[in-house]
């Protein structure tokens, strides 16, 4: 796994982020890769970080499946300009790479750690997400709410349970590059609701789409940056693994703004564009603070309570 870390306190989180300059990023944005350089002048030559574990995170980080868009936009580029693309579905072969994803899941015990699933509030990375975490296309007659309601954009597809999965949480911060292109465009919050009655959206401000404008596609900084702060928002939480249902351009964008203190090999590796519905894991290291949780696995010692001056105590 890659470890990040994040810095500074996030303050209130607003989708509109102007970035810092790129010495301050560089500086502050990393991923951890060495040890300090004090301690790479003593006789330890390591470029490991040591840190509590209770001050990280293991993020699983998933690229949404195939999309018609993907199809269309293969074969001429210029077709993601086409409002036929609208908030893209998945394509039959998307579906099937879902059902990949889903098998490797429950075959790897991710299925049985994750505490959270945060998700684009889009259709194609909500279907991805609800078919790779969610419960069963049955619930065997147990009333609870579904994850994902029948025939969802036109998939074809039985409705799926939240039985026995993780919560699912709508977020903002993690869309994809905003602007222009029809297929990033959501809808409203309204229309979701009855495809995805188990997502919560709540964190999501606005009923419609607000942040897309026809004329003006984001710009590449913006996005990285937007990234870093949905990183920072993740250390908010209380859950210690989480997955994150997203889109390549904002992984590609939001990774890069990490690791320039490593290894060229390590940072190409986490560099390099997803690919549909691949899943890669992380650890996030809160270095700053941006967290607040206490560590459920440390023991205070000393009980009971008795003489224990160390052997080197001056």
């Amino acid at each position: 796994m890659a470890y990040l870390h994040l810095p500074l306190n996030i303050g209130q989180l607003r989708v509109r982020l102007s970035p810092p300059p790129p010495s301050i990023r560089r500086r502050s944005e990393r991923l951890l890769c060495s040890s300090s350089s004090k301690l790479s002048e003593m006789t330890s030559s390591a470029n490991e970080g040591l840190y509590p574990l209770h001050r990280s995170k293991t993020i699983h980080l998933v690229r949404h499946a195939q999309g018609v868009h993907n199809v269309a936009g293969e074969k001429d580029h210029s077709a993601y300009m086409s409002e036929e693309l609208f908030d893209a579905h998945l394509t039959p072969l998307g579906w099937k790479q879902v059902d990949n994803l889903r098998k490797h899941v429950h075959a790897s015990g991710l299925s049985k750690n994750i505490e959270l699933v945060v998700v684009s509030p889009l259709l194609r990375t909500m279907q991805t997400a609800v078919g790779a975490f969610g419960g069963e296309a049955s619930a065997n007659g147990i009333d609870v709410p579904l994850l994902m309601a029948e025939n969802t954009g036109s998939s074809n597809r039985p409705a799926i349970s939240s039985l026995s999965c993780p919560p699912f949480i709508a977020m903002e911060l993690c869309r994809e590059h905003l602007g222009v292109h029809p297929c990033d465009r959501r809808r409203s919050i309204s229309e979701y609701k009855p495809m995805f009655p188990a997502i919560d959206f709540s964190l999501i401000e606005n009923e419609d789409d607000v942040l897309w404008t026809k004329d003006v596609r984001e710009k590449d900084e913006d996005l990285a940056a937007r990234g870093v702060k949905f990183m920072q928002w993740l250390l908010t939480r209380e859950e210690k693994e989480i997955a994150v249902v997203t889109h390549s351009g904002f992984l590609y964008h939001m990774l890069g703004a990490y690791g320039d203190d490593c290894h060229p090999t390590l940072k190409k590796e986490m560099s390099k564009h997803f690919s549909n519905c691949e899943l890669r894991s992380m650890v996030i290291v809160d270095r700053s603070m941006i967290g607040s949780d206490t560590s459920k696995t440390n023991f205070p010692g000393k009980i009971p309570s008795g003489a224990d001056v160390p052997s080197d105590a001056v």
